[in-house]
């Protein structure tokens, strides 16, 4: 690990406010546990931003900080760790292990997209099938490995259409990125705004209300963005050429000739249907029967590495578990408990007009989420960071803490500027024949304002329909 000049410039920054937050006459008005915790989420944001550290790492080094100093006790820190939302998690990825390991995915995917007779049905096909892999495969870059197979085969089906490939490029991480707000496990950020709204207000947010919400908003800016992708890289010429591509083209392409991607369910597919559909069915209607998400996921996980039912062993299933991950959700969980019952939150939002509209309150909000990716990569990074100081400030300016969380984690699901902006778009940027900086630069000039007005739209209108009000209610 090399330190620059730069970095270095970052680091002096951050010490030169941890000195200033140090000495009590600085800020009268803040205790020392605020100051602390003020300096170590300090440190912790520069270090996220700036240098060449593992997210994770620093999230455990202020999370140990914090308990070190005794902001937060032990148990607290470690307690985060045995949260529901974290189990949910792990028993996702093996159950989306057991799903992949079938190729149940990959005959999906060739039965949808093979229907496309037109550039804009194929666009629209593929983004629908997209969507649905919110539900059986947890965080973006896990659903943008599983797809790139897929991409690979229609490339190479259409090799002879240059710009047919740069869209279907595009499209992927595209629709991977804002389709995730429709299901809780679809980004880690997402169990982080549920875990801190529930540590500061006690709403807990399960799935089925996640999904309520949720999935709305996915589908519609989904397909808004294939349109946006359809629009910024291809010509109306390239549109009106009809395209033909069956699955048994799409099976000659495949990495894998061997994996059926037509005919009779295989046995271990049909198990694989059978218990994944049962899941998210019971996931769905936790109302009647009122057993929760991770006591549903563990028993799916169970049943899916299962000796006699099973399609994945428990070892391999465990393997693709994002374990950096879940120590990084914990950490800033316990980041997020120390920000609140120190006092450091309040104090860092008190400066806010007290008399700000809550629609442009709204705005501020969302405009800043949405641009936080230039800042901070980790789109989980930028949850810890902005979603615990936008529930503090929503009370201020009378906004339900709720519908603001939400509306800055839907928000951050816009990283498309730079190729490094986020895993699933640096992953197909490496492809060969696929997009440039410019092309995403030119997507992501029409893709920006147009998911944040979305955005703002459902907060303002949908959301309130939905059970989710703008203004905080009074008691």
């Amino acid at each position: 690990m090399t330190f620059s000049l730069r970095h270095t410039a970052w680091l002096c920054a951050a010490f030169s406010l941890c000195a200033l937050l140090a000495v009590p006459s600085n800020f009268p008005g803040l205790g020392a546990d605020a100051r602390l915790t003020l300096g170590v989420f300090a440190l912790a944001t520069f270090a996220w931003i700036a240098l060449p550290v593992d997210d994770t790492y620093v999230a455990l080094g202020a999370g140990l900080a914090l308990a070190a100093t005794g902001v937060i006790s032990s148990e607290t820190l470690f307690a985060t760790l045995g949260d529901a939302t974290v189990w949910l998690l792990i028993c996702a990825f093996v159950l989306a292990a057991a799903v992949t390991r079938t190729g149940l995915a990959g005959r999906a995917a060739a039965f949808l997209v093979s229907g496309a007779r037109t550039v804009r049905q194929l666009a629209h096909l593929t983004t629908a099938a997209l969507v649905v892999t919110a539900f059986a495969v947890p965080a973006t870059s896990g659903r943008a490995a599983l797809a790139l197979p897929v991409f690979l085969a229609l490339a190479r089906a259409l090799a002879g259409r240059k710009r047919l490939v740069v869209m279907l490029a595009l499209l992927f991480p595209t629709v991977v990125l804002l389709s995730a707000v429709a299901t809780l496990i679809g980004a880690g950020a997402h169990l982080i705004t549920v875990n801190v709204l529930w540590e500061r207000t006690g709403e807990r947010i399960g799935f089925v209300e996640w999904l309520l919400l949720g999935l709305p908003l996915a589908v519609v800016s989904s397909h808004l963005a294939a349109e946006a992708v359809l629009l910024t890289t291809t010509r109306r010429a390239d549109r009106r050429v009809p395209v033909r591509i069956g699955v048994a083209q799409l099976q000659q392409h495949c990495d894998d000739p061997a994996t059926p991607l037509r005919g009779p369910l295989t046995t271990a597919e049909t198990r694989c249907l059978a218990l994944l559909g049962t899941v998210v069915t019971l996931w769905c209607s936790e109302p009647l029967h009122h057993v929760p998400p991770a006591l549903v996921a563990l028993i799916g996980a169970v049943v899916a590495v299962s000796p006699a039912l099973g399609t994945v062993r428990l070892k391999d299933g465990l393997r693709t578990v994002p374990w950096p991950l879940l120590l990084f959700m914990a950490a800033t969980t316990a980041m997020g408990v120390a920000l609140a019952e120190s006092g450091a939150a309040d104090w860092l939002v008190g400066g806010l007009p007290p008399a700000l509209p809550a629609w442009l309150f709204l705005v501020v909000v969302i405009a800043v989420s949405t641009a936080a990716h230039l800042v901070l990569q980790s789109r989980s990074a930028r949850s810890s960071v902005l979603v615990p100081l936008v529930v503090a400030a929503a009370a201020g300016a009378g906004v339900n803490p709720v519908a603001a969380a939400l509306a800055s984690t839907a928000a951050a699901g816009f990283c498309h500027t730079l190729p490094a902006s986020a895993k699933p778009v640096a992953l197909f940027a490496e492809l060969p024949g696929s997009y440039t900086p410019r092309d995403l630069l030119r997507l992501s000039a029409v893709l920006a304002p147009l998911t944040a007005a979305l955005v703002l739209l459902f907060v303002l209108t949908v959301w309130p329909l939905l059970g989710v009000p703008v203004l905080l209610e009074k008691p």
